[in-house]
Formats: structure tokens, sequence, C-alpha cells
């Protein structure tokens, strides 16, 4: 009876958002890396239509489509949420998701904060929110000078104020996990996502 309780149990999604230079995507890629939690939780894989760069894999990293094909499927629906990052369109494909969850697959994914309020709309007893602080405005814009060291101050001085906005709804999210030391951070998230998931 437990059994196919079980199976019958829709999986959960975990939706880790914060700041450009925040180490949400190290979180969730850490996260997922670990031995224990890896078995129980799956990236979800968007749509782009960014260029595949040569160490990617199709179905893997993304998948990689035309901005003609990007519009039809949006036009039909297929994608949940989307948006436009540096010229190219980035979304969150339907069908893959609904398939992971249906089949008691917990999913993890990195989206903005447009991101995060749809997908919370559309399954709002399956969507767990986390945010992830920097441990200071002064030690974020450290992080994405390093990480760009190629950019011009415009436009780290827009990413330092897309950051300000993004900070301001942080006590909207489920959770917040302060980064200002990862395998603390991994640790706060691996208890958030045993909690959550009943695992």
């Amino acid at each position: 009876m437990k059994a196919a309780k079980r199976q019958n149990k829709l999986g959960k999604i975990f939706v880790i958002s914060g700041p450009s230079g925040s180490g949400k995507t190290t979180l969730l890629t850490s996260l997922i890396q670990d031995k224990k939690i890896g078995k129980l939780l799956v990236k979800s894989c968007s749509v782009t239509t960014r260029p595949k760069r040569s160490q990617e894999r199709e179905a893997k990293e993304y998948f990689f489509v035309t901005l003609l094909e990007f519009r039809r499927r949006l036009k039909a629906k297929k994608i949940l949420e989307w948006t436009r990052y540096l010229g190219y369109y980035y979304g969150t494909l339907k069908e893959p998701l609904e398939k992971q969850l249906k089949g008691s697959k917990n999913v993890g994914l990195c989206l903005d904060l447009k991101g995060v309020r749809i997908l919370k709309k559309i399954y709002p007893k399956n969507t767990v929110t986390i945010f992830v602080l920097p441990p200071s405005l002064s030690v974020l814009k450290e992080r994405i000078q390093n990480r760009c060291r190629y950019t011009n101050q415009l436009e780290v001085a827009r990413r330092m104020l897309l950051a300000r906005r993004e900070l301001q709804a942080a006590g909207k999210f489920d959770y917040c996990i302060l980064n200002q030391n990862l395998p603390a951070a991994l640790k706060e998230l691996k208890s958030i996502f045993l909690r959550e998931s009943g695992a």
C-alpha cells in the first residue's frame, strides 16, 4: 500500500534564485552531485536559442532550438516560463517537467524572479523556492567582477542594480540561504531538500 502511494506521489520542484554571482548554480550542481541526493533530484533541462558550445550535449545541458522554433513552442504553450538574456531566449519546457513530476521525480532549476513567480503560481503545492543571499553587496560586486573580467564597468553596474532589486524580493521565498561559505550553504540546502522531499 505504501509503495503504491509513493508511486502516485508527485515530485517537487526546487527553484533556486538569487543575484548573478550569488552561487545559485554552483549550489544546485553540487546538490545534484551528492551521492544520496543525486538519486532523488534531477536538473531541469531548459530550451534555448543560444548556439551549442563544443562541450555541450543536446538534451543534457539544453535543448537547442532556432528562434522560430522557440516562438512556435511559446505560441503552442509548450514553454512554462521564459526570459531573454544577452540576446538569446531561455525557457522551461512544460512536457519534460511534468513527466518528471508525474514520475515522482524531484526537479531542480535556477530561475530569475519572474520564472520563480510563474512556477509557484502554476504548481503552488509542489514548488519550493530558495533564495541565495551573498554575504554583502561589496562581496557580490567582487564576485561579478572576477567572473566577468572582460565586462566593462557599465555592465557590472547594471548587474549590481538588478541584484539590489532581486534582494528586495528575498523575503517572499520559502527559504533564504546565506552563501558566505559554500560548504555551509550546501549543507543548509541539503537539509531543505531532505525536509521538503520527505527523503
